[in-house]
């Protein structure tokens, strides 16, 4: 008998109704997140079904990380040993990504393909702007303002153009010849990526439908393995992910959707509400099942019957809406009623008085405290429109100046903190001649409006002026004199360097006050340890810039055309955009801070106490809607649903329901009142609800919860994690855990090379074309993996450790001539889920025969002598017999032999092997089960003896190791 645990009827329901297309239509705090869960545990030990051949897609990592986590946890209970993470689970994107990935050599990505993020994309078009775009007849037109304006709005476009699979040939004989312009900047931009070997989150999805389009064979083969969907907060999916679900899910239709049409948020990004709305359509009548999660266990029934008349309450004195057909007709219903006579939705607001507002919000914060209601700050959430605009940045430099700490990554003042501003301080005083140009107000390449500029040029002054306040200090002279050096250093410079930007930053570093701020024990709370991860940030940062201009040193003939492209390019585009600060998935809601959040950050979240502000806003549309809607009824692949009148009305209560239904005890209105606010659109709602200060509120009837707890399982592998802290904790600490980029290194260029040509042989070994090893092709493809190598990594190899790399592949496939058939896999990713962990690795190599197996893993060196490198060998040992643990555990096969093939070697046996000794292994998984254990603890406070260690380590001169 299965054990549903606490779940109510319609759960049970929804768990085990397993067969054919489902729909949940699952309302806040229903218990959505249990019942996926449940589900997936009932397929596993009811239906007998394997992990693998189940989907399962969310819109976070998080999320997806939750769902891992807690199915794991639920089988373990139940004594149920399978390996979950062999499920397709993630988002969209990474579950597209992994399909890509296994079967790239089918689609247009070459093997070091680049995956760029928002601003990489921004900054690509940016950077490329003239060069490919700016030659198209209307550009100007279409594309307003300067050009970062003009390479943000290219991105919105050709993003949304991508995941509604439009057609840019088409548009390209319009007769509108902005959309005939639109069609052609789409077509330059898809060739960039094409060139450049990039991928961007909204091509992830088009070039896996494309890959499994054209590839009937790859189709079949996920068809057949994948036979259960389930796919949440569906109303938030988009045109290509619907037929994504719809292509993978054609054979078994068991596609089990859930989500909410009521919190559907995500129009700007593409998704539409009409793919939940429209779900059961898509299947015979009557085919697809509906069941309806309505049982709120998250909120005080005052709380649900606000937002439950939230989204009744369409009309005004101003407007007037109706939903029609455009929302599913529901009620949320509290699992208990409220047994306090106090109401728990109020209002707390000042009388056209900001400072009066900032202050009783403080008091009433610091009441809860005191009075022993609140026992941590994290109980408080703050929910707005955005988090960005002045209104909202003073309240929390109020409560920060009162003794609130504020917990806001996305309020983009990564900038304005002290670190960043000494950090670029310093960086920009070590180039005297930029510092001159910047005083002048000389700038080559700021663009734009004069006032833009200037306000870049005085945050950039300020930053100059804050270091100088600073070393004018008689403790501080150490930094100054540092400043002073290579400042001199760089103004005469003729030849070049031995490092580039990133590489003054570690520098610099050895000095206060950056050798304080990274000192910081990481149990520090998230305010204290927030410095050391900015000034991470900062390094990938200036790493970023440094890999997309191929910058490796400084060099006299380019110094100060490169260092103005940091400046007036790179991060003054970066500074427009903003720029989010380290949250932690693993913490819901930092101990000791209020949150203040967006009300799209806070979706899936809830906290005890809630204030909702932004209520001077009102529904508006997109700027650029019309000019979308008339693309949208040419060329989108289907007419438009929502009424275009409708959809702000639409949106603008969508938003609001979902803030307002994050309480789970307290939900409090808060606004400086005055002629516009709170808005006409909140005014029906906000008169009938109690002050804070009447007598229908007393917070003596409260007892608040506690934050949820967050358990989340962290991937760890022994070559990226356990080897990197066993060599150094310190080292672990600031480039694992803190984020520090390290320095490039051109050194793995040559073992890349070989490894991957390896690799390629492999592949037609798989696929059963050995004849194809020939040594024409093996060249053919080491000459690819270069091409796509130097031009992913800007590095480059000679022509003679080239051919040395093609002499190591030759020799080692004419060693392998006549065994290709014990070939079993190539590039192997294991994982295995343990109790508070995952433990991951990948295997160059499986060959054998029967249920015996050996290991290989490749190194592109010559054997070394066993009694001299015996530490060495050890850890490869160790490595090896990890993975030797992960296949026994995954497929039950047998390993044999664990070998180490070096491919330099030539003359004699270039395998050195270790036998599988079960007693071996346990010591490895049990010292590896330790060391994790130790990463957990945050035990980073040893540091590495081994001066060979030291010397290639970033972080010698912060430790004193540099000399």
């Amino acid at each position: 008998m299965f054990d549903y645990g606490h779940a109510n009827k319609a759960q049970e329901e929804a768990i085990n109704s397993t067969e054919g297309p489902l729909l949940i239509i699952a309302g806040p705090g229903t218990g959505k997140t249990f019942t996926l869960v449940k589900r997936a545990v009932y397929l596993i030990q009811e239906c007998g079904v394997k992990p693998e051949q189940i989907m399962m897609a969310t819109f976070t990592e998080k999320a997806a990380k939750e769902l891992i986590t807690r199915i794991t946890n639920e089988l373990s209970a139940r004594n149920i040993s399978v390996n979950i993470n062999e499920m397709y689970i993630g988002t969209f994107h990474s579950i597209c990504l992994r399909i890509i990935k296994e079967h790239l050599e089918f689609t247009r990505l070459k093997k070091n393909y680049r995956l760029i993020d928002a601003f990489e994309q921004k900054y690509l078009v940016y950077k490329n702007f003239y060069k490919r775009f700016n030659s198209f007849e209307g550009i100007d037109e279409l594309f307003k303002g300067n050009v970062w304006g003009k390479a943000d709005a290219i991105c919105g476009y050709v993003n949304q153009l991508a995941e509604e699979m439009v057609d840019c040939k088409k548009m390209q004989l319009d007769s509108d010849s902005k959309i005939k312009t639109l069609g052609k900047v789409f077509e330059a931009y898809q060739k960039m990526l094409e060139e450049e070997d990039l991928i961007d989150f909204s091509t992830i999805q088009t070039e896996c439908y494309k890959l499994l389009v054209d590839n009937e064979s790859v189709l079949n083969e996920l068809r057949n393995q994948i036979k259960y969907l389930m796919i949440d907060e569906y109303q938030d999916t988009n045109y290509i992910q619907e037929k994504l679900v719809f292509l993978l899910g054609k054979e078994y239709q068991n596609i089990c959707v859930v989500g909410d049409d009521d919190q559907g948020l995500y129009r700007f990004r593409g998704a539409t509400i009409r793919n939940i709305l429209e779900f059961p359509e898509k299947f015979e009548k009557g085919k697809c099942k509906k069941i309806a999660l309505t049982t709120n266990y998250r909120s005080n029934s005052d709380i649900i019957d606000f937002y439950n008349k939230w989204m009744l309450t369409t009309s005004g004195s101003d407007f007037d809406f109706s939903w029609d057909n455009y929302r599913y007709d529901k009620t949320i219903v509290p699992h208990e009623k409220t047994k306090i006579q106090s109401s728990a939705v109020i209002k707390l607001s000042s009388k056209d008085n900001e400072d009066e507002w900032h202050k009783k919000i403080f008091e009433f914060i610091k009441e809860l405290k005191d009075s022993g209601r609140v026992t941590d700050y994290n109980q408080i959430a703050f929910l707005f429109n955005s988090v960005k605009n002045n209104k909202v940045r003073q309240l929390a430099d109020y409560l920060e100046n009162n003794h609130i700490s504020v917990y806001s990554p996305r309020s983009d003042m990564f900038f304005e903190r002290d670190e960043i501003k000494m950090a670029l301080g310093c960086l920009m005083l070590m180039f005297p001649k930029y510092v001159e140009k910047l005083e002048k107000k000389e700038f080559k390449y700021l663009d734009g409006q004069s006032k833009k500029k200037e306000i870049h040029r005085k945050y950039y002054m300020d930053c100059c002026s804050l270091v100088n306040g600073y070393v004018s200090k008689t403790e501080n002279k150490k930094l100054l004199q540092f400043i002073k050096k290579y400042g001199m250093k760089h103004y005469s410079l003729k030849k070049t360097t031995d490092y580039a930007y990133s590489g003054l930053l570690y520098k610099l570093f050895q000095h206060e006050p950056f050798k304080k701020i990274l000192e910081t024990d990481m149990s520090a709370g998230v305010v204290d340890v927030r410095p050391s991860r900015n000034l991470a940030m900062l390094t990938q940062i200036i790493g970023k810039f440094e890999h997309l201009y191929n910058i490796d040193v400084l060099s006299g003939s380019r110094i100060e055309n490169d260092t103005e492209k940091l400046f007036n390019n790179y991060l003054k585009a970066l500074y427009d955009e903003g720029i989010y600060e380290y949250e932690d998935e693993s913490e819901y809601a930092p101990s000791g801070c209020v949150s203040f959040l967006t009300i799209h950050q806070s979706k899936g979240m809830e906290f005890p106490i809630v204030f909702v502000g932004s209520l001077e806003k009102c529904p508006r549309n997109r700027n650029n809607q019309q000019f979308l809607l008339k693309i949208e009824e040419k060329y989108f692949n289907r007419s438009a649903y929502e009424p275009d009148d409708k959809k702000k009305f639409f949106d603008f209560w969508r938003l609001y329901y979902t803030a307002f239904s994050r309480a789970q005890d307290l939900l409090i209105l808060t606004c400086d009142e005055n002629k516009s606010t709170p808005s006409k659109y909140f005014k029906n709602m906000y008169t009938y609800v109690p002050s804070a200060e009447s007598e229908k509120f007393d917070m003596s009837d409260f007892k608040f919860h506690s934050v949820k707890n967050v358990d989340l399982k962290t991937a760890f592998s022994f070559t990226s994690q356990i080897a990197v802290y066993e060599t150094c904790p310190l080292q672990y600490k600031f480039y694992k855990e803190l984020g520090f980029v390290p320095v490039r290194n051109s050194a793995m260029l040559f073992g890349t090379l070989v490894h991957e040509t390896i690799e390629d042989i492999h592949r037609a070994a798989i696929r059963d074309e050995a004849n194809q090893i020939t040594r024409e092709n093996i060249a053919s493809w080491l000459d690819a993996n270069y091409s796509s190598l130097s031009q992913s990594e800007h590095m480059y190899l000679d022509s003679t450790r080239k051919m040395i790399a093609l002499k190591q592949v030759e020799n080692y496939a004419e060693r392998m001539a006549g065994k290709w058939d014990m070939i079993r896999q190539a590039e192997v990713d294991v994982s295995l889920v343990k109790y508070d962990y995952i433990i991951d690795g990948k295997i160059d190599l499986v060959k054998g025969i029967g249920d015996t197996v050996d290991l290989v893993d490749f190194k592109s060196e010559k054997k070394p002598d066993v009694n001299s490198n015996n530490e060495r060998l050890e850890r490869y040992r160790r490595q090896l017999q990890l993975y030797a643990y992960l296949v026994e555990q995954r497929t039950g096969h047998k390993v044999d032999k664990m070998n180490l093939y070096y491919t330099a070697e030539e003359n004699s046996n270039p395998v050195i092997s270790f036998k599988n000794t079960p007693t071996a292994i346990k010591g490895t998984v049990e010292a590896f089960d330790d060391t994790v254990h130790k990463i957990l603890k945050k035990d980073f406070n040893h540091r590495c003896d081994d001066a060979k260690v030291c010397s290639n380590c970033d972080f010698r001169y912060l430790c004193g190791r540099n000399k």
